[in-house]
């Protein structure tokens, strides 16, 4: 069907836009996690080269005394240290205080003004280039694709002079591996985190449209419902009119056929306004007036209206109704007086001859209570779900014989909805039915 096609398209619709936003976020907070988690560690790497290379460099300064020559002080802070031209090889690592140069991937490096190394100690790599920048910190990278980082800091003599350059740094190899396999987890997660994104968003996206859907098949039960209730009326004004409008015709037929359309135009009056009281409560456009309502009065009244139709009917109408107190609401007492009105009538009209009707005014601390209750024929447990329907009743036959059009209870529904109360249906097939209307009480009652 091509409704089924609308919705299916909406909903897919639906579906990618939750899903492309919550991809888009995914991949936002991707990047942004890689990048604050490679900050976080280069900062760290940082602090910790500068810690040591600051305490070195404030260690070393007071005892330098010519540029470009290594005091003996310097090997007693680094006993690992090569002097350059220096077969090393058989040097043996000695525990100090800055024994970081011992740790994987640590080096340092003494150099000349000029740029040649005069020293060095820890894991210096063979192809680290010499040459001195003017920029402190560097992220160098050897012919292997090793990759370290590195600060240079000028060394000066006891009177302020050049001395050289002192380079401390540390391998990225670790860090570098790490970062790799977190890109490989973002790249294999991300995709998988997608997918469920988009079955989720699926699902939710049918979540979302069930309610319109759901609108949308009521709409059409609603429009086939009216169009078949409009249809009946009219087809028998049509039917009866082509029967009179011929030759033979008389005037008694004549007048038959204009009782019989007042009829039917009374009948689709009526239903006009039942279905134009419902749409003004679904659009809230029907206001109810904050005014006192006696509810003793509103039952007595009703009670004495249906008297003779309860006795043309063979049943007996009874009024339960509290002798000492006056039960009061805010609302508008035509609507009430309809309200319970449909029911008494409903309760008349499905109870057989020989049973009886009983109206019933209660309260409690803050709620009116009416209750209709009939020894009629009851209702389905199945039936008790869709009474409240528009256009939905229990016996069809029964309804069509007594010119109802199953609005009565749906108006009933809606003006109890409209003063913040409800109904609820209590039943058993051939047992009877007792609705219950709950309203709040007037404030003080």
């Amino acid at each position: 069907m091509k409704h089924s096609h609308v919705f299916h398209l909406t909903r897919l619709r639906l579906a990618g836009l939750y899903a492309g936003t919550m991809g888009v976020i995914l991949a936002v907070c991707g990047v942004v996690f890689y990048e604050a988690m490679t900050h976080s560690h280069f900062s760290e790497l940082n602090h910790r080269i500068e810690s040591v290379a600051g305490t070195l460099h404030d260690g070393l300064e007071a005892s330098l005394q010519e540029p470009g020559r290594l005091e003996p002080v310097v090997q007693q802070f680094l006993p690992t240290l090569c002097v350059a031209q220096t077969d090393c090889a058989n040097q043996l690592p000695t525990a100090h205080y800055l024994g970081v140069f011992q740790q994987e991937g640590y080096y340092i490096r003494f150099l000349d003004l000029s740029g040649r190394v005069l020293a060095s100690a820890g894991q210096v790599p063979t192809a680290l280039p010499q040459a001195v920048k003017t920029e402190p910190w560097q992220t160098l990278e050897t012919s292997d694709g090793n990759r370290y980082r590195q600060i240079s800091l000028v060394l000066k003599t006891t009177q302020q002079q050049p001395w050289g350059y002192m380079q401390v740094g540390r391998s990225l190899q670790d860090l570098d591996e790490h970062l790799v396999w977190v890109r490989v987890l973002l790249l294999i997660g991300l995709p998988i985190a997608m997918l469920v994104v988009v079955a989720a968003s699926w699902w939710i996206a049918g979540q979302a449209m069930n309610p319109v859907s759901h609108s949308y098949r009521q709409m059409q039960q609603f429009t086939a419902d009216a169009a078949h209730e409009l249809r009946t009326p009219l087809a028998a004004i049509q039917a009866t009119l082509e029967s009179t409008l011929t030759p033979e015709s008389t005037d008694t037929d004549a007048w038959d056929t204009l009782r019989t359309v007042e009829r039917q135009t009374g009948r689709l009056s009526k239903l006009v306004q039942d279905l134009l009281l419902l749409s003004r409560m679904d659009l809230q456009a029907l206001p109810v007036p904050r005014q006192l309502c006696t509810l003793n009065h509103v039952v007595s009244d009703l009670v004495e209206e249906f008297a003779a139709l309860a006795i043309a009917a063979d049943i007996a109408l009874i009024a339960d109704l509290p002798k000492d107190r006056s039960i009061t609401v805010l609302g508008n007492e035509q609507q009430l007086y309809r309200l319970v009105a449909n029911l008494m009538i409903n309760a008349i009209q499905y109870t057989p001859a020989g049973g009886k009707v009983i109206i019933r005014l209660r309260h409690d601390d803050h709620h009116a209570l009416i209750q209709v209750q009939d020894t009629g024929i009851g209702i389905s447990l199945k039936d008790q779900s869709r009474i409240f329907d528009r256009f939905y009743r229990v016996s069809s036959d029964r309804s069509r014989q007594t010119g109802g059009a199953g609005l009565g209870l749906s108006i009933a529904q809606a003006i109890a909805q409209a003063h913040q109360g409800n109904i609820r249906v209590e039943s058993q097939l051939e047992t009877g039915s007792t609705f219950t209307v709950q309203l709040p009480l007037k404030q003080g009652d």
